[in-house]
């Protein structure tokens, strides 16, 4: 068996992965970056950038079909899957920067030697791909995760889809029932409704995007039910099977009882589990929990040379914090002075239309852990860009603490994700929320929702 040694080999090139990666590259560091599937991980190839993609365009399908109100006449809108589909491949190449070979070769302009196979511990500074053995003096594991498919009876023999190929279908279903209303299960529903196939979402929890401000979640459900959408939330899948008509879904209801529901399709979006299974991790000795690897505030696991970050080591699943985690880990991994992962700001973005965005805490998790805060809200409706672009549903909402500054932001409404990297720059620099609302915001912009309703504060 051929053997190579490195200084450091970093495991997935994902954004965790080559965010390491390249935080470590110097020109006298040998670095060996492998990758299971393509470069750019699930988010490039079968996550964010094809669903935000997708998304983009159900939302110019949706627009057209609701132009009359501003004096346009749109008569039909005709949706070419195909030409769909080739515009999603050609944002995902254009990011990746080509094809797998064609990206390569601009890593190994840095410095770093990619090499495709699935890599598995040998040792706590070995590891197998093939045939092939390398060895390092540090690792930083970043292989990400998968979609966790649940044991429902009759579901693996009637077959179903995951993130990965429900953005690569070659025709759409003529209708589809997602399992899990998280904010995959919920883009998705939008994106598929908007491309013409009846969609309906079946949830456990008795609470659409259980994660989010309750009361912005509520109001996105009212807007996607009117777009006809159907949501069964507090509703159990019980059993699959597979008939000449479609998939027959049994689903138990505690208010209901059983009812049957058919499709063409079934999308299992109920969550994500660490890709660990074929690293064999257990081998290196690094402890594992179900969560993922465990690691430290400095991203260090339980072997001092090896690190971990993003998706498999953490659980904030977001692409901009497995980039984050993966660049402190490749420096950390050289460093005399390590730095540290501070989850204090962190935010996400149900990518619906409007979408839906979070920051820090919501008011249901304050009660719970018994905190003190005041709420404070201005509805689209008081915003004169809103108003203008006919945009007007959707609410911005500030939970502040005892001395006025940030706990959480949330924010329903058209750029809801841009508007909160303001907020996200205030949470992170201690802004108070008299701070705030000085800033003047340029007329007319949405982003004067956040001078109003920081002045409703003060």
């Amino acid at each position: 068996m051929v053997s190579k040694s490195y200084d450091l080999i970093v495991i997935g090139a994902g954004a965790a992965g080559s965010g390491a990666a390249m935080a470590a590259t110097k020109k006298d560091r040998k670095i060996l970056q492998i990758e299971r599937d393509n470069i750019g991980g699930t988010c490039l190839n079968y996550g964010c950038d094809p669903t935000k993609t997708l998304l983009e365009i159900a939302k110019l399908i949706h627009q057209s079909r609701h132009a009359k109100r501003f004096g346009l006449h749109i008569p039909t809108v005709n949706v070419d899957w195909s030409g769909v589909q080739k515009r999603v491949q050609e944002v995902i190449t254009q990011m990746r920067g080509g094809t797998f070979e064609e990206a390569s070769q601009q890593l190994a302009q840095s410095g770093i030697e990619v090499l495709r196979g699935e890599a598995h511990f040998t040792s706590s500074h070995t590891i197998e791909v093939g045939q092939k053995q390398f060895n390092a003096e540090k690792f930083v594991i970043a292989s990400g995760c998968e979609a966790f498919v649940p044991p429902i009876e009759g579901l693996q023999e009637a077959g179903y889809l995951t993130n990965k190929e429900a953005t690569r279908l070659s025709a759409l279903p003529g209708s589809l029932a997602i399992i899990g209303a998280g904010a995959i299960g919920i883009e998705f529903a939008q994106l598929f409704q908007r491309f013409g196939v009846k969609v309906t979402v079946i949830e456990g929890n008795p609470m659409i995007l259980a994660k989010e401000d309750h009361d912005l979640a509520v109001q996105l459900c009212d807007l996607l039910e009117e777009e006809g959408i159907q949501l069964k939330p507090h509703t159990r899948l019980k059993k699959v099977q597979q008939r000449r008509d479609g998939k027959h879904l049994t689903l138990s209801n505690e208010q209901e009882g059983e009812s049957t529901l058919v499709v063409d399709e079934i999308l299992v979006a109920i969550g994500r589990q660490p890709a660990l299974e074929a690293l064999q991790p257990e081998k290196a000795g690094i402890e594992i929990q179900k969560q993922g690897i465990v690691v430290d505030k400095y991203l260090q696991t339980s072997q001092p040379h090896i690190w971990a970050a993003g998706d498999v080591a953490s659980s904030y699943q977001f692409t901009h914090i497995a980039s984050e985690q993966g660049r402190i880990a490749g420096y950390n991994a050289f460093a005399e002075t390590p730095r540290c992962f501070e989850p204090r700001a962190i935010p996400w973005v149900t990518y619906t239309d409007p979408p839906l965005s979070h920051l820090g805490q919501t008011e249901d998790e304050l009660r719970e852990a018994g905190s003190t805060y005041r709420s404070f809200s201005i509805t689209f409706d008081q915003v004169e860009r809103a108003i203008i672009e006919g945009r007007t549903e959707g609410r911005l909402k500030l939970l502040l603490d005892g001395n006025d500054k940030l706990l959480g932001a949330h924010i329903l409404g058209k750029n809801a994700d841009d508007l909160l990297s303001q907020l996200i720059l205030a949470m992170q620099s201690d802004l108070t929320i008299k701070q705030i609302a000085a800033a003047i915001m340029p007329y007319p912009t949405l982003s004067e929702a956040i001078r109003a309703a920081a002045q409703e504060a003060i």
